[in-house]
């Protein structure tokens, strides 16, 4: 009979089952229209710096390099500091709050920008100052924005999917983002383009004050901040299946931002016949095809059964991508490369989240967010910081391939490790009821022999047995 309903429930909806849930429906519809202002802040930020930069006749490419990894590391880096304490707010606080808050500041930081961009008053200081802004601002949104999905969907068998829906819109945007931004830059001043994002936040803001979740039992802790933040780190590293996914994504991170950091000087030298600010919009466009693409391959995945093979396959993918994008020459098979890497990039990422999510206890789920927020969003700053330096030791080629082969080496690192965690993430899935059929079975076996009494140790994320007295 379980087994059964499982299976039905699982198979509901297909691709879009966690949209069942209205009120994520409501979120995920202001969440792509702020995605997408978002992505067009992300290309005109790059591409006023690199222009700022160039016009110093003394600059060189070296130069534009090391200032395009310093800005990135500006926006990235308060996330690394932040995130951990973060994490112990947003167990403390109602998530929902939390996102609305972090939104509007958001928000009031874009319209700084575009106040500077249009009166042309901006300044690479400015726009390092308005980063860190924004990087804190982001250090707290997003452990609220992964915790809270849990909380919309209702579901739990649906968070897999959300987690890929949200992945989708934010691919999506990533796609349009680029091509609007690129257009605007080629035409226009960038203050449009931070304008057109002020204007998002809007959307997403309107969605947030409309969700009406009931209210989430806070449990008011007499512990201290630092107390749970070490309760946080003993938790999240004390299971062997948490710091191997949290390991991996940092690697993705921090080598696929080394790419992304570079293309702009990419899009200037590659072979064809567009402009700079066109080439570059297509090679973010590209990097998003295939990271939407990617997104929807995991949203038609029925279950997270399997996902630790998909995830070493596709960060190998990844630096391999990489290294092939360093040798090309010409625009068009450099936009081919950029697909896979994109696509590869994203499935593993958002495949580390969702087993990530689906691992967690509930109470420790904003924390191991923030964790995972440290692994992506704080460890890119590093991989700006080392994209500019390598290319102005070694040039940007160079950069990129040995950015691939330490990607590739740390995905091999992971599936060395793979066969040793997949029992323990087995158990995990049995005690959650995410394996229905096979906690049945383990029950039914059980039963015909000694009885069990199935203990979870919440620190060490593992099942202890242990005969049942009386």
């Amino acid at each position: 009979m379980s087994q059964s309903v499982a299976t039905s429930s699982q198979s509901a909806g297909g691709v879009l089952r966690a949209l069942r849930s209205p009120q994520f429906r409501l979120y995920i519809s202001g969440q792509g229209i702020s995605l997408l202002g978002t992505w067009v802040t992300k290309v005109a930020t790059s591409w006023v710096v690199y222009e700022l930069v160039r016009r110093d006749p003394a600059s060189t490419e070296a130069t534009a390099a090391a200032m395009l990894g310093i800005v990135n590391f500006a926006g990235l880096f308060p996330t690394l500091v932040l995130a951990p304490l973060a994490g112990v707010f947003v167990d403390r606080h109602d998530r929902l709050s939390v996102m609305q808050t972090t939104q509007v500041a958001a928000l009031l930081q874009s319209v700084a920008l575009a106040v500077l961009a249009i009166t042309h008053t901006i300044t690479i200081p400015l726009i390092i100052g308005l980063q860190v802004v924004q990087g804190i601002i982001n250090a707290f949104d997003a452990p609220a924005r992964q915790a809270l999905t849990v909380d919309l969907v209702g579901r739990r068998e649906d968070l897999p999917n959300a987690i890929a829906l949200n992945s989708s819109m934010f691919n999506g945007a990533r796609l349009v983002g680029p091509m609007i931004a690129g257009a605007i830059l080629a035409k226009s001043n960038a203050g449009w383009c931070f304008t057109i994002d002020a204007i998002s936040y809007l959307a997403v803001i309107g969605t947030l004050m409309a969700i009406k979740l009931p209210p989430r039992a806070v449990v008011v802790s007499r512990k201290s901040p630092a107390h749970e933040l070490r309760e946080g780190f003993a938790y999240a590293f004390g299971s062997a299946p948490v710091r191997a996914l949290l390991f991996l994504s940092a690697m993705t991170s921090m080598f696929g931002m080394s790419m992304q950091v570079l293309l702009p000087i990419f899009s200037t030298r590659l072979q064809s016949g567009w402009t700079g600010p066109h080439a570059y919009g297509a090679l973010m466009t590209a990097m998003g095809i295939g990271a939407l693409c990617g997104t929807i391959y995991l949203a038609t995945r029925k279950t997270v059964v399997g996902l630790g093979l998909v995830i070493s396959v596709t960060a190998v993918l990844m630096g391999l991508s990489m290294i092939a994008f360093s040798f090309l020459t010409h625009l068009y098979p450099a936009l081919l490369f950029g697909t896979i890497a994109g696509g590869s990039m994203v499935c593993t990422m958002a495949g580390c989240n969702t087993i990530l999510q689906t691992i967690v206890d509930d109470r420790m789920r904003g924390r191991l967010m923030a964790f995972f927020t440290m692994a992506v969003m704080g460890m890119a700053p590093f991989g700006s910081l080392l994209a500019g330096a390598l290319s102005a030791k070694f040039g940007a080629s160079h950069s990129v391939l040995i950015a691939g082969c330490c990607t590739v080496i740390g995905a091999l690192i992971f599936a060395s490790r793979l066969p040793g965690l997949r029992p323990i993430v087995r158990q995990i899935y049995i005690a959650k009821g995410i394996l229905p059929e096979v906690a049945v079975g383990i029950q039914a076996a059980n039963e015909a022999t000694t009885p069990v009494d199935v203990k979870f140790t919440t620190t060490e994320n593992r099942l202890a047995s242990r005969p049942a007295s009386g």
